[in-house]
């Protein structure tokens, strides 16, 4: 059967159809796949739940898998992979403003480093019933919509970018003193330029971006409020509804995620998550 690529939406997404991922890469699929991921800047193959090494061969087809910051939720044996459990055990575990979870913020992953990763492969274990599904924007499109007078706005603008910034809501995981030392605040363009396509987006973190550098505060805060959004606007927006074995990979470049918190105490959801090697944003 020959590689098919489906559009998810017309905001961002496609489904590749007929590809084992499990074997290596064909180089003619390959150059579909890649082709398709910088098009639509996420890819969902459906399929069973692999075994975290399995997954982490997967994810070497597309780069090179790096560590994740926080220790306790790599997995035991295949240190790429993070286990990421985001189940409410107990009816108090589930806050009535579920904007008090920080996954219903819009973030990229990983901008908190020097250098962020570039993709996010995310597969599901277990989910549950209702709700728990995940956003994605399309930064870029929300960039190059913008008239001229707008992108002069923000062109050559930068900002911080910390672990914990007060601009978020919640706070989040506590970090070790080895984590603390491998997070100091880092700058990012608030526009980075792809490095394989040349096409800018924004580049914004609402659970991590905290200020843009050189600007009176006030100024700061009324351009990030105004790139949220502007980026999150219906028409750059895709939800994913999750089926058990759905592994997702992901741009970070260019998109931004954020998840329905609203799902059921006491039914799992369950994802394991690899992050890929990038560059500095320019």
């Amino acid at each position: 059967m020959a590689v098919q690529i489906k559009p998810l939406s017309d905001a961002l997404g496609a489904e590749v159809i007929g590809l084992d991922l499990s074997q290596p890469l064909a180089a003619d699929d390959d150059a579909a796949v890649q082709d398709a991921f910088l098009e639509h800047h996420l890819l969902c193959f459906r399929g069973a739940p692999l075994r975290p090494a399995d997954f982490a061969n997967v994810a070497r087809q597309f780069g090179e898998p790096q560590a994740q910051l926080l220790r306790s939720q790599r997995d035991a044996e295949t240190q790429e992979v993070s286990i990421l459990d985001s189940t409410y055990a107990r009816p108090e575990d589930k806050p009535q403003d579920l904007r008090q979870m920080r996954l219903t913020g819009w973030h990229t992953d990983d901008s908190y480093f020097e250098v962020p990763a570039k993709a996010t492969l995310l597969q599901s274990i277990e989910i549950p019933d209702s709700g728990g599904q995940t956003s994605f924007c399309n930064t870029q499109r929300a960039y190059e919509d913008l008239d001229t007078a707008e992108k002069q706005r923000v062109d050559g603008l930068r900002a911080a970018h910390r672990y914990d910034t007060p601009r978020a809501p919640v706070r989040p995981k506590t970090r070790t003193q080895s984590e603390l030392d491998e997070t100091p605040e880092v700058v990012h363009p608030l526009v980075r330029t792809h490095e394989d396509t040349g096409r800018k987006a924004f580049y914004f973190n609402a659970n991590r971006t905290d200020r843009v550098m050189d600007v009176a505060p006030a100024d700061s805060e009324a351009i990030l409020e105004w790139i949220a959004g502007c980026m999150t606007q219906p028409c750059y927006r895709y939800d994913h509804e999750w089926r058990v074995g759905d592994l997702l990979i992901w741009d970070n470049r260019c998109l931004v995620h954020a998840v329905n918190m609203d799902f059921p105490v006491g039914q799992r959801r369950l994802h394991q998550r690899i992050l890929l090697q990038g560059s500095r944003p320019v």
